[in-house]
């Protein structure tokens, strides 16, 4: 078997090891650029079986669509793809929820709202009085976002329980996103029941599976999948730093044992990841970080 999926999925710390030192050892696993890499690779080893791990929010799981329907329409019959994918609003919901961490306002991400459109976000302005921008990834987008939710504050809009959801990414984003994508989602993908997340538990339907017209690429009715459970090592805080509870540099094992070179949690994988972040920036242990924290 070959298994294919993303680079940063490459050093996400397993069971026992990451697919990186799996790979190490001989097993054949390969990182691509997109899921449509992976369907080439089928047609060239007949004789194996190809599969495609897959990962990510609204803003990846539209490529995983497409290459879905072209395994279909190209009976490429040795390609399955296992679906990790993940959707936004029900994590969002069990934060707001959660009462563990008070939250006044949300930067939407920018591709995620390309895909979903802005209405995906008007739930946590009608029913929780959040306000919402979302935004783009250029430092004047993100200084732009904050001043506009600023501006709701100062305004008294969200005193009177006015909260809005603005666009700031207009050039991108549409209210109502892309519509090509979410019907091509529709069709391939059927919402799970529930889904466990590494740092954030059990959430019901924020997963997405596969549907059972495209059962024959489907991984999991492909192969006997134990459904492992994969704990959190108990020093690692990722959850606690997903959602808000604790800055990244307040775990304990930030900088010193977990690392972007040698990664304990989640948060610390990806470039994008909140503990990769403040690792990156300089912000590399607590006594630096307390040093530049402005005190309430």
């Amino acid at each position: 078997m070959i298994l294919t999926t993303f680079g940063d999925m490459m050093r996400v710390p397993g069971s026992q090891e990451s697919l990186l030192q799996v790979r190490a050892a001989g097993a054949d696993v390969r990182f691509v650029y997109s899921p449509l890499d992976a369907l080439p690779i089928a047609r060239d080893n007949p004789d194996k079986q190809v599969v495609f791990f897959a990962v990510g929010f609204e803003t990846t799981a539209p490529s995983t669509a497409v290459t879905l329907e072209r395994a279909r329409v190209e009976g490429v019959a040795n390609f399955s793809v296992f679906s990790n994918h993940v959707t936004t609003e029900p994590p969002l919901r069990a934060i707001v929820n959660g009462g563990e961490t008070e939250i006044d306002a949300f930067i939407g991400p920018g591709h995620v709202a390309s895909v979903v459109g802005t209405h995906a976000f008007d739930f946590l302005a009608e029913e929780f009085n959040r306000p919402v921008v979302v935004t783009g990834f250029e430092p004047l987008d993100v200084l732009q976002a904050v001043a506009m939710l600023l501006e709701q504050f100062t305004s008294g809009e969200v005193a009177a329980g006015r909260a809005t959801v603005q666009n700031q990414y207009a050039r991108v984003v549409r209210p109502d996103g892309n519509i090509v994508a979410q019907k091509l989602m529709d069709r391939v993908f059927r919402t799970r029941d529930t889904f466990e997340w590494r740092g954030l538990g059990w959430i019901d339907h924020s997963g997405l599976g596969i549907a059972p017209e495209y059962a024959a690429w489907d991984a999991e009715a492909t192969f006997t999948v134990p459904g492992v459970r994969v704990a959190d090592p108990p020093a690692c805080e990722c959850g606690s730093v997903l959602t808000g509870r604790i800055k990244p540099w307040q775990c304990r094992v930030f900088g010193t044992a977990c690392t972007p070179t040698t990664p304990i949690g989640t948060c610390m994988v990806s470039p994008e990841g909140a503990c990769a972040a403040y690792y990156n920036f300089g912000r590399l242990d607590r006594d630096t970080a307390n040093a530049v924290t402005i005190r309430d």
